[in-house]
């Protein structure tokens, strides 16, 4: 284990003990790839798209702040919970712009001036989320390695970690849960 791996894994603790200036000293160790993991998921929205990059990652800390009783294995685990709250983030964005665009469908007799694929790719989010909503009650431990590997961006060992697994049993339900994904969303 790195020693970052270490510092944040202690840091983890510290604040889950209560510790309340430990969340102050967790922001610059993980920084950057929370930066990493939002511009990901940025890049996957439509163009236009309102929300920023420093405005996903604000809104994940004011979460992670609310979150009590999180007991931190280690930064792989932060970071899968991070990506859940990214996600959940931007459905939520998804799905209030789909009620702004419905409501300004009825205003508007002519909606065609709006930017082709928007539409689409918002109801794709929530298309995508709604299948891994129904993954995680059919097979949890498959939804949660969708969400770690696809959405946190972590490595077969790391999710192995975080779910305490072995890495073939990951590698396994990976594509188990990804061909099971493609036919769920390809129905709707």
């Amino acid at each position: 284990m790195s020693h970052s791996t270490q510092s944040v894994t202690q840091i983890l603790h510290d604040w889950a003990c209560g510790d309340q200036s430990a969340f102050n000293r967790l922001v610059p160790l993980v920084e950057r790839e929370l930066r990493r993991q939002a511009a990901r998921y940025l890049r996957m929205e439509e163009t236009g798209h309102t929300l920023q990059t420093a405005d996903l990652i604000q809104e994940a800390y004011l979460r992670l702040l609310d979150a009590k009783n999180i007991q931190w294995q280690n930064r792989a685990h932060f970071f899968g919970i991070a990506a859940s709250l990214m996600r959940r983030i931007l459905v939520d964005y998804a799905r209030k712009r789909q009620a702004k665009k419905r409501d300004w469908t009825r205003i508007m007799a002519a909606p065609t001036e709006a930017p082709v694929g928007v539409i689409e790719n918002t109801v794709d989010l929530i298309a995508v989320n709604e299948a891994l909503d129904r993954l995680f009650r059919l097979d949890p431990r498959q939804g949660r390695i969708v969400e770690l590997r696809y959405f946190a961006g972590l490595n077969v060992e790391e999710t192995a970690q975080v779910l305490n697994v072995s890495a073939r049993t990951v590698e396994r339900d990976w594509q188990v849960a990804k061909m099971w994904l493609r036919e769920e969303i390809g129905r709707r």
